[in-house]
């Protein structure tokens, strides 16, 4: 009799631990637990920690609440201005109703993936190639409602959406190449132009300031040939100034002049005149010269 008590006790404790070991429950730090009673919901939500359940009665799921990446696959599609590109995104979500990511959808990860990729495909062709390269800023907030608006009856809630790598044709590619470049050769041209017009206004006011002032352009002239001689060349090169020339030029001009001009006092010699001489005749050619008598020794 003591045996067949003390061996309903053993049994009976061996199935109080099983019960409890099976009714309970460790809830991670970043996870809550859902818990349906014969498959309704229960409206408790299992905090993180140490909980029970009801054996064979309840059923508990654990819901992941941290914030999940799921990469968006490139999507082919025609901007606005009929550019075909392939664009690529990333997702960022999180779980803020873990009743309703059970309940409201079916798997909540694959309808946030289905609603991403048909967003952005919509946006591509909202949107202009000029706006997919420099202005992702606006399309990722439009791309993040787009998504967010469906989602948020799903338990689920968008923290952020990013339009990774925008892929253009490569004929597309070398036209804003060229593009980019004759805009830098414009925008280098112009650049050169404006200092050559502020280099010329500066020169113009130098001449001006060194035409009052002779010494100046003599000082100038030398620290020209001071920075030439700096360069440590074997050849020096030394300006000749303008009005050197110049004053040589009229030296040449006025001795010419000094030569064919009288002496004072002096009257200038009549030219002798010529004396008229008789023509000579003309020496007659051979035809018309008369045969000589030739004369015969005997």
């Amino acid at each position: 009799m003591v045996d067949a008590l003390v061996t309903l006790v053993v049994v009976v404790a061996c199935l109080g631990v099983l019960g409890l070991l099976a009714a309970a429950r460790v809830v991670k730090q970043y996870e809550r637990g859902v818990v349906f009673r014969l498959g309704r919901l229960r409206s408790d939500i299992r905090g993180p920690g140490f909980t029970m359940i009801t054996p064979v009665v309840d059923r508990l799921y654990k819901v992941n609440m941290q914030i999940v990446t799921m990469p968006v696959p490139a999507q082919e599609g025609i901007t606005r201005d009929n550019v075909t590109v392939r664009v690529d995104a990333v997702v960022y979500f999180k779980v803020v109703d873990p009743a309703d990511a059970l309940i409201a959808v079916e798997d909540y990860r694959f309808a946030v993936s289905q609603m991403a990729q048909t967003s952005l495909r919509s946006i591509i062709g909202k949107s202009d190639l000029d706006d997919l390269l420099s202005n992702r800023e606006k399309l990722n907030q439009g791309l993040e409602l787009m998504i967010d608006s469906p989602a948020v009856g799903w338990g689920v809630h968008i923290d952020r959406v990013e339009i990774k790598d925008v892929s253009l044709p490569e004929t597309m590619k070398r036209s804003m190449a060229r593009q980019a470049e004759a805009d830098r050769e414009r925008r280098a041209r112009v650049i050169n132009a404006d200092a050559e017009l502020q280099a010329s206004k500066k020169l113009a006011e130098a001449a001006a300031q060194m035409s009052d002032t002779p010494s100046a352009l003599q000082l100038r002239l030398l620290q020209t040939v001071m920075a030439v001689a700096a360069e440590k060349n074997s050849t020096l090169v030394l300006p000749i100034p303008v009005e050197l020339l110049r004053f040589l030029e009229k030296g040449q001009q006025e001795i010419p002049g000094r030569e064919a001009a009288p002496a004072p006092g002096r009257e200038a010699a009549p030219a002798p005149e010529q004396t008229a001489q008789p023509a000579r005749p003309a020496m007659p050619t051979l035809t018309e010269r008369e045969p000589e008598p030739h004369t015969v020794d005997r």
